[in-house]
């Protein structure tokens, strides 16, 4: 096929053998640092040398008069993707054709991969396929600040595309004053018709009539013939333009997603992984290295790991939380209904009094009677009522969230704000353990808000909204979260407060803790202490009427009204709870008694005697 070309067709290149072999040169760069205007010169200095990438089979293509489409090829100016319409082109056979066939050619090669040449495994299989045998093997690296020479080739080619800009925004200027000189033409020939019509209506009238002098278009033909074409001022660099090394182009050297899955694998090439020679072209070898170094550390700092994926201990974790927070939302809807609450607190007092038999019935089996009085004598104390003052507790010396010694829980006064609250923190929480565990790379143990939706929804399956904290600025809401999570001194990366190993009924109490600080700022006039969350709008009714739209949260300290969103399921987001609920009134209302309850000994673990009464018997919590 190429022996039938005729000879105007084809580019004839002699090859020039070093040491008896071709020689193919894989050049080494990094992204949007001038890699390519490297390989243009490169090929512009040595014309021997046959470059082989998809961007010259684009070129080949564009030579031979196959059809460019007007968007041009997309991609990225590594890996360009040709949309032509022809199947050889489009599904890379031609790419394939090449890779198969130029190792067989005896001429010299220029090998551009940008992607391919920085990665260990992608340059060992260049090697292969280029036998040592058959070709000299060299690798370029070209990184950091670059030569004399390729300075003055960018400034000169910064210049030429300034140049070209000028020239096209002077030829817009031009088109536009030609436009508007035979606008001002027409106007003026009309004018004068219209007064040549006028001075013949005279003339027929009989009426004396005073030549038209020619003075205003005599002095427009003069002015026309003194008007000359201004000569365009030479375009020069500015200063900021001088100290470019490398030029911007309007396309990506590297597509985004690619450079984010292999960046953190660059490497500098080295003559043990099979080169006959490595050169530097700009930088020497220590200061190449240095710079990638840096340069990946960079990237790791501001980029998106892309093929991060969530590790067993995340999904462990995140099942148990799950089912923790049912639980909890199941607790304060009982605790909220009479009829529930009654019930539970009779099945409680049913399982002590069964316990405290079965335990007495031991000591009778035993022989100790003392022992089963005592028993008797101590539940008996429990029985009396004992004053608890649930408004100052201390919340971190609770024991059991899930009753504080009277069936109340230590969330009973929970709206929707504070269950959004603590489902953020913990979920913030365990996103940020599971990032760094999973990732295992210290060079990168965090990540910033950018990335925060990103991850978010990579782990839980669900969008992050800060909207609906109501908050003007990440800032601000991390202000509502602090205990469990911050931000770093330089604001710039998230930071977990709380160990890993931290129990869950720790988010809890945080929670609570956070809650009782807004009410009493509430109580005191402080109005920005409300929260005032939005909630997502419900699914809309199969066959029915359109949902109402989302309604905003309210209400003292906790926010809005109405029963928080029951608990998800991995992957699950929040909705509404079908039985809504009244929220409870103000914790802090000076008016209120302290609650009495039965109970004995501070702690937490209650026992039960004889003389059980609906009120039952347990302990209570007092501030250590």
């Amino acid at each position: 096929m190429l022996a039938g070309a005729a000879a105007a067709d084809v580019d004839m290149v002699k090859p020039k053998a070093k040491g008896g072999k071709p020689e193919v040169v894989f050049a080494v760069g990094l992204p949007e640092q001038g890699f390519f205007d490297w390989v243009d010169e490169f090929v512009e200095k040595n014309p021997g040398y046959t470059e082989l990438s998809d961007r010259m089979i684009i070129e080949w293509a564009s030579k031979s008069g196959v059809w460019k489409p007007k968007a041009g090829p997309a991609g990225s100016n590594d890996k360009p993707q040709a949309q032509y319409g022809i199947a050889g082109l489009d599904d890379g056979s031609v790419r394939k054709v090449l890779k198969a066939i130029s190792p067989a050619l005896q001429r010299n090669f220029v090998v551009p991969e940008l992607k391919g040449n920085l990665l260990s495994a992608d340059r060992q299989e260049l090697l292969q396929r280029f036998s040592s045998q058959d070709f000299q093997r060299k690798a370029v690296v070209v990184m950091g600040e670059p030569s004399k020479d390729y300075k003055a080739r960018v400034h000169s080619l910064l210049l030429a595309e300034k140049q070209a800009k000028a020239d096209v925004e002077k030829k817009k200027k031009a088109q536009e004053e030609e436009r508007n000189r035979l606008l001002e033409l027409r106007k003026r020939k009309a004018e004068e018709a219209k007064k040549a019509k006028e001075v013949a209506q005279k003339k027929k009238a009989g009426e004396e009539v005073e030549e038209a002098k020619e003075e205003e278009e005599t002095k427009a033909e003069a002015g026309e013939d003194a008007k000359m074409e201004e000569a365009a001022a030479p375009m020069e660099l500015t200063d900021e333009e001088k100290k470019q090394f490398y030029r911007k182009s309007t396309t990506k050297d590297l597509g985004e997603q690619v450079l984010a899955k292999s960046y953190a694998s660059f490497s500098v090439p080295s003559k043990a992984e099979g080169f006959d020679e490595v050169t530097f072209a700009w930088q020497p070898e220590a200061a190449c290295t240095s710079l990638l170094q840096a340069w990946v550390l960079e990237k790791k700092l501001t980029s998106r790991a892309e093929d991060l994926t969530p590790g067993e201990s995340f999904k462990e974790a995140w099942t148990k939380w799950q089912k923790t927070l049912a639980e909890w939302r199941r607790r304060q809807t009982e605790y909220k209904d009479p009829a529930k609450r009654k019930a539970a607190q009779a099945k409680k007092l049913a399982d002590a009094k069964k316990k405290l038999e079965e335990e007495k019935k031991k000591l009778i089996e035993a022989g100790d009677e003392d022992g089963a009085k005592a028993l008797d004598a101590q539940a008996e104390q429990e029985a009396k009522p004992m004053e608890i003052d649930v408004e100052n507790l201390d919340v971190f010396t609770v024991e059991d969230v899930t009753d504080l010694g009277n069936g109340e829980p230590l969330f009973a006064e929970f709206l929707y704000e504070d269950w959004i609250l603590l489902s953020t923190r913990y979920e913030l929480h365990l996103l940020l353990h599971s990032f760094k565990k999973d990732l295992n790379d210290t060079d990168r143990p965090s990540f910033g808000e950018k990335h925060l939706a990103f991850y978010y929804n990579k782990y839980f399956k669900k969008n992050w909204n800060l909207q609906q904290f109501g908050t003007k600025t990440f800032e601000d809401f991390i202000e509502l979260i602090k205990d469990s999570t911050s931000l770093d001194a330089a604001k710039t990366f998230l930071k977990a407060e709380q160990a890993e190993d931290t129990q869950i009924e720790s988010f809890l109490k945080l929670t609570e803790d956070h809650r009782r600080d807004r009410q009493r700022r509430v109580d005191a006039g402080d109005e920005t202490a409300q929260l005032k969350f939005s909630r997502p709008a419900p699914p809309p009714r199969q066959g029915g009427a359109p949902s109402a739209p989302a309604a905003k949260g309210g209400g003292k300290g906790g926010g809005g009204k109405g029963a928080p969103a029951p608990a998800t399921s991995y992957g699950g987001s929040y909705s509404s709870q079908k039985r809504p609920y009244s929220p409870a009134p103000s914790a802090y209302d000076s008016s209120r008694q302290p609650r009495t309850t039965y109970g004995g000994k501070g702690g937490g673990a209650s026992s039960y005697g004889g003389g059980y009464s609906a009120g039952g018997g347990s302990s209570y919590y007092s501030r250590r």
